[in-house]
């Protein structure tokens, strides 16, 4: 798929179908607004410049980007805002379950490694209502947050798992807890949730990977989600990417979008635009 710019509309070509990730009615309710901004953390590069291409159509209060090199240990962030997750919070709720077993000193049962499979590699929302039950919900999704070193992020009540509400830095925060070795997890917790991120679905294969060397993997986990009332759209990206020779945890999160396909697009933009343009100041 292919999108131009032309007198401020964006034109999509050859579009590619993409399924539709709804969540259950009581997921798609309208957000309750917008929280105040976080602080980006301290001494980041600032990404609106890099970004003016896609806010300049897409609106400058619908996205946020955030962006950490692990080598340097450098931030490059835009926006503050809280978004939903929509189905990146998957990442989050196997990481609190493999927290929980850790502290029981056992190892995960078949059955729920089968149930984490699907919700990472395929998406599934309903083996992630299982492992969302399972973990406590909100309560246990806050209370391992705080050890993983989220500060952003609020799990959603009941079963609405996919309006847990984040910010692009703490989900970059995760991305750290996940593939860092100074973490919670331990070594075995964290290579399994990478394994799986490493395995993402063909279909879903989209996001901040757009960054990527050619040649190189991603760990991923997508986001999408259309909002009952409105009908736009909430597309979110998160992932581990290798670009310019240098490793990134990244994070994007939109909402607004007039279409799925549309949301794709303008979050792969962003995270080529705001990748490329950090990997030179790191060089």
């Amino acid at each position: 798929m292919t999108w131009a710019v032309a007198t401020g509309a964006v034109f999509l070509g050859a579009a590619t179908a993409y399924a539709a990730h709804r969540l259950d009615p009581a997921d798609r309710r309208p957000s309750a607004g917008p929280a105040p901004s976080t602080p980006a953390p301290a001494a980041s590069m600032n990404l609106t410049s890099p970004l003016a291409a896609v806010t300049g159509l897409f609106g400058s209060d619908k996205m946020s980007v955030a962006l950490l090199d692990t080598e340097s240990g450098k931030w490059a962030t835009y926006g503050g805002d809280v978004f939903d997750t929509a189905s990146i919070v998957k990442v989050d709720i196997l990481s609190t379950l493999l927290l929980q077993a850790q502290d029981a000193r056992r190892k995960l049962t078949t059955h729920e490694r089968d149930l984490a499979t699907d919700m990472i590699e395929n998406s599934d929302n309903d083996a992630t209502s299982t492992l969302w039950t399972g973990i406590g919900e909100a309560t246990g999704l806050d209370s391992a947050n705080k050890r993983l070193g989220l500060k952003e992020t609020t799990g959603a009540e009941g079963t609405a798992w996919g309006l847990t509400r984040t910010t692009a830095v703490d989900q970059v925060r995760l991305l750290a807890a996940v593939f860092g070795e100074k973490s919670p997890l331990d070594t075995a917790s964290r290579t399994y949730i990478q394994q799986l991120m490493y395995h993402i679905a063909p279909d879903q294969d989209w996001g901040v990977s757009a960054a990527a060397d050619p040649g190189r993997p991603t760990a991923l986990k997508n986001g999408w989600l259309q909002r009952s009332q409105t009908h736009l759209w909430d597309v979110n990206s998160i992932g581990r990417v290798e670009t310019n020779g240098r490793v990134l945890y990244a994070a994007v999160l939109m909402n607004g979008c007039s279409t799925e396909e549309v949301g794709i697009r303008f979050v792969e933009q962003a995270a080529r635009s705001a990748a490329t343009a950090f990997a030179r100041t790191l060089t």
